[in-house]
């Protein structure tokens, strides 16, 4: 029986149904017409390829296994006797060869016919197709064609996460230096424009000495030794007990520094009279010319005095709201003089009664010096609270209510204690005792440390026209000589400057000058005592005077 599933009848490829039955009562098929086929789907991805090398393997296998076409088999169906109808049945029946054919060694694999789409049937989703694999021993594909391998890497997933560490790894550095490039940068310009404002603050200051200031004025003062000063001389009257303090107020205008230089009250002046006396003993008495004699001791141009009783010194520092300062002993209460207690120790707050108590504290048995250097730390204290405004300092000094000295006005005084007070707020400022000698002279070092260095004195500070100043050293033992000497020189229209006794006697007299322009006037005081010229040299005078005499025993008073 003919069978229309036979793979390997050739006339397999027409369709047949069944026609009909023969008179026998067999079935009878016959050729399917023509009907038009469904578009065919779109072909998957590499299904030439892949269908190309399908019919390979077909053809190959059939040569392999097809059979010599004169060994087929032919079976012919039996003939039946015709019945008397006189249909013919053998114009029916088909010859159909078979051919027996071993199963193939291999066999690929068919892909799924795609199902028919019909109308209103629910779609499947679109599946996305797997990467082609070629099986083993597969040929490679010819030059014409490409072959597209996708060979999976387990280790894929680790590589991406060790690319994305590396980079965030460099980012990260990178980030990091660009950090420290922009702190290097801000650190240098910080830097520079501390130095730059540094450098013009101290050119706005004129304290550049190899710069020009603000106002086009080389400061050369510094460099050359010549500096300005402003000074006044401050009287300290305690109303209470009796006494005096005096100290000296020193602005120094070149150097940007202040100073207070303490006088005790031994030291030697001489009166508008000529006589000799001590500093507070004319202090206390009221004496006209007190400021002229300490320019003639001195060789400094005092610009002005200040009375300050010690009601108007516990005002004042009511006014600046209290000092601190440190106490170097404890001062016990006074009912008499209704004085506080001051406690002993460092950063003491002080009001005013407790700063006029311990500024004229003197203990027992203390030397003069112990109560001016308390003196000095209350001046110091209220220095520091004096406003830096000058017009405010002014209307301070007014608010005290005291008659000041009329060549020293409130405006004046306040524009000097503002800027002395400024130098000790930044500790441009230092406190000195002027050291003297029993008799009340000046000692070597007090010249050189205290009058040259802080006071700026000198033979050439006096004020202008004043008479030159002359200064007396006895060497000879004898008082009787000296005060001989003093009265020739105060005859001869001399300023006397008291050198007060030498350490030893001196067998000749010696009269020095240390400027040139004042050999001419030593020659002249050589004359006045009677001493020859060859008693004048060149050489530092001991005593702060214009010429200075250190009289020998071989002075005769005339």
């Amino acid at each position: 029986m003919n069978d229309p599933q036979d793979p390997y009848d050739p006339y397999a490829a027409q369709e047949q149904r069944l026609i009909g039955y023969d008179p026998y009562g067999r079935p009878v098929y016959g050729p399917v017409a023509a009907r038009s086929a469904p578009p065919p789907a779109a072909p998957p991805p590499y299904a030439y390829e892949q269908q190309q090398y399908q019919q390979e393997q077909y053809h190959q296998q059939q040569q392999q296994y097809q059979q010599p076409y004169g060994q087929q088999q032919y079976q012919q169906p039996p003939y039946e006797q015709p019945h008397d109808s006189g249909y013919d049945t053998r114009q029916a029946q088909q010859w159909i060869p078979q051919q027996t054919a071993p199963e193939p060694a291999y066999q690929p694999q068919e892909q799924p016919r795609p199902q028919q789409r019909y109308e209103g049937a629910a779609q499947p989703p679109p599946q996305v197709p797997e990467p082609r694999r070629e099986p083993a021993g597969a040929p490679a594909p010819g030059t014409g064609q490409f072959a597209f391998v996708d060979q999976p890497d387990e280790d894929s997933e680790d590589v991406i996460d060790w690319l994305a560490f590396t980079e965030s790894r460099t980012e990260r550095r990178e980030e990091a230096r660009r950090r420290g490039r922009n702190r290097g940068v801000a650190l240098i310009v910080v830097l520079s424009l501390f130095v730059v404002g540094g450098a013009g603050y101290l050119w706005y200051a004129d304290r550049l000495p190899f710069l020009d200031g603000p106002d086009g004025q080389r400061n050369t003062a510094a460099a050359t030794g010549e500096q300005k000063r402003d000074i006044i001389v401050v009287h300290l009257h305690n109303t209470k007990r009796g006494g005096t303090s005096t100290a000296l107020l020193v602005d120094n205008v070149t150097t940007r520094r202040g100073a207070t230089v303490l006088l005790p009250n031994t030291l030697g002046v001489t009166k508008q009279d000529g006589t000799p006396a001590a500093l507070g003993k004319t202090v206390e008495e009221g004496a006209l010319g007190t400021r002229e004699s300490l320019d003639t001791v001195l060789g400094t141009r005092i610009g002005g005095t200040w009375r300050l009783d010690t009601p108007f010194l516990e005002r004042l520092v009511e006014l600046v709201g209290g000092i601190e300062t440190d106490t170097d002993t404890a001062v016990p209460a006074d009912e008499q003089a209704r004085t506080p207690a001051v406690a002993q120790g460092p950063r003491q707050s002080l009001t005013g009664a407790m700063a006029v108590a311990y500024a004229t504290h003197r203990g027992p048995g203390e030397p003069e010096a112990k109560q001016l250097e308390r003196t000095g730390r209350v001046l110091h204290a209220v220095l520091r609270k004096i406003p830096g405004d000058p017009k405010s300092a002014a209307t301070t000094v007014e608010s005290m209510g005291q008659i000041l000295d009329p060549g020293l006005d409130a405006q004046n005084l306040g524009a000097l204690l503002s800027r002395i007070g400024e130098h000790a707020k930044v500790g441009a400022y230092r406190t000195e005792i002027l050291a003297v000698k029993p008799d009340g002279g000046l000692t070597d070092e007090a010249n050189k440390k205290v009058v040259k260095e802080v006071l700026g004195g000198s033979f050439t500070a006096a004020q202008p026209g004043a008479a030159p100043r002359v200064g007396l050293k006895d060497a000879t033992g004898d008082e009787r000589t000296g005060t001989a000497a003093k009265a020739a020189l105060l005859n001869g229209g001399y300023a006397f400057v008291d050198g007060g006794k030498a350490d030893r006697t001196d067998a000749t007299s010696r009269i020095t000058y240390q400027d040139d322009a004042q050999r001419d006037r030593a020659i002249e005081v050589a004359k006045t005592l009677g001493l020859p010229e060859t008693a004048v040299r060149k050489a530092e005078n001991a005593v702060n005077a214009d010429v200075v005499v250190t009289l020998g025993k071989d002075y005769k008073a005339s």
